[in-house]
């Protein structure tokens, strides 16, 4: 009798040590009404990059699941971080992998290997905790709050050739015009407004610039060699356009005498250099100094005919198996984005160039959201708006609290742009 309940307990720790033994792997399940904290699963995703371990994005699998080995540390850190997840065996792993090879299907797998180096382009004074300009930036809250790390640069070590060290690259809400974001007309009389261009003329100077928009050329072009020698480039709201224009204004000066000191040269229109641009063609800039508004390219507020409970964008869906890149780019747990403003909202389709990748867009006003485009090796992502939760972000707002928002489909977009360049480069099918 106790020979048998021995054999009994024998086969009971053995079925016990074999089945933790095939479960192997952990599945970070990405659907709406699954996933406790999607913002949080690229932090824990990244983190597992970091510790030198290989992840897995499914692309469109359960709404663009992670999964990567298992062990007890992963584990803790998920529970820790309030990351819904699951443990799964090698075999229901592989059948996984097997149900989204069939070509049928539109689903795919990266292999995530490396975890990016990230740098913010941000004014060191932001850096350092002085908050002169009165508004937050999208990208370092959904950074902090994923516990993804990041380090900060601005024209400095972008002149002293700094960014090669970095794989990804976000541009800060930015005026790369040098005319201080247009906010003259509404702000110019403001402490903050003054003591920024003080600060910014003074930056210049240091720099051997006689002027601000002659700083931000330079610093754009040093962005441009970045992106053709394989960086990744994202940027939100004003720095999206605005780095377009000073592209194609180079050699002309747009700005007014409240901005530089002299007047503007007001034929710039007639000599602007489109052939320079990463995305947009065709505008025209507004010179008026005191109008809010940097050149056609934005669909302006006042324009925009849309009541704000209406206000949503849609996302393209793309091959997974052709075109891995977009489908990176558009993971989501909605193929609907709810829309948000900024000072460079969306941008008019007709402006775009013919080889831009329109990502997300708002059909009925025939506006782009978020749209992406290769150069050299490197590639850049522009996304209108400027807080995915929070309509419209006047300055001096609060920043957003995400821990209210841990699900938000318009800042995953953000961070599916970090994990992108962790991908094992893929040849596309021919």
């Amino acid at each position: 009798m106790h020979s048998l309940k021995r054999i009994c307990l024998f086969f009971a720790f053995l079925l016990c040590f074999s089945s933790q033994g095939l479960a192997s792997y952990i599945l970070i399940p990405m659907e709406h009404d699954v996933q406790t904290n999607h913002l949080k699963a690229y932090g824990v995703t990244y983190w597992v990059l970091e510790k030198g371990e290989e992840a897995y994005w499914l692309l469109n699998y359960r709404g663009g699941s992670f999964a990567f080995k298992h062990n007890s540390a992963f584990e803790k850190e998920l529970k820790v971080r309030a990351v819904k997840y699951e443990v799964i065996a090698d075999s229901k792993f592989a059948s996984i992998r097997q149900e989204i090879s069939n070509p049928e299907v539109n689903m795919d797998v990266i292999k995530l290997e490396t975890a990016p180096k990230i740098a913010v382009y941000t004014p060191s004074f932001n850096a350092r905790g002085e908050q002169i300009q009165p508004w937050d930036d999208a990208v370092t809250l959904v950074l902090t709050f994923a516990e993804i790390p990041y380090e900060t640069v601005y024209d400095r070590e972008v002149l002293e050739d700094k960014l090669a060290q970095y794989d990804w690259l976000h541009l800060h809400h930015e005026d790369f015009t040098g005319q201080y974001g247009k906010f003259y007309g509404s702000q110019g009389s403001q402490p903050w407004y003054r003591e920024n261009q003080k600060r910014m003329e003074a930056l210049a100077t240091s720099l051997g610039f006689d002027k601000v928009s002659k700083l931000k050329l330079s610093v754009v072009k040093k962005l441009r060699e970045y992106v053709e020698g394989g960086g990744f480039m994202f940027a939100m709201c004003s720095a999206t356009d605005s780095y377009d224009i000073a592209l194609a204004c180079a050699g002309l000066d747009i700005c007014d005498d409240v901005y530089d000191g002299d007047g503007a040269d007001y034929t710039a229109n007639d000599k602007l250099k489109y052939d320079q641009t990463f995305a947009f063609k065709d505008f025209e800039l507004i010179m008026d100094p005191l109008y809010y508004e940097f050149s056609s390219i934005d669909q302006e507020t006042k324009e925009r005919k849309i009541n704000p409970k209406q206000d949503y964008f849609s996302l393209f869906d793309f091959s997974a198996k052709w075109d891995p890149i977009p489908t990176m780019l558009t993971q989501n747990h909605t193929r609907t984005i709810k829309g948000f403003m900024g000072q460079t909202t969306a941008y008019h389709k007709k402006h775009i160039k013919s080889d831009v990748l329109v990502l997300g867009e708002t059909k009925t006003l025939d506006e782009a959201r978020y749209i992406h485009g290769s150069y050299g090796f490197g590639t850049w992502t522009f996304y209108g708006g400027h807080d995915p939760e929070d309509y419209r972000h006047y300055v001096n707002d609060p920043e957003t609290d995400l821990n209210l928002h841990p699900k938000s489909p318009g800042y995953r977009l953000i961070l599916n742009n970090i994990l992108f360049p962790a991908a094992k480069k893929k040849k596309r099918k021919t």
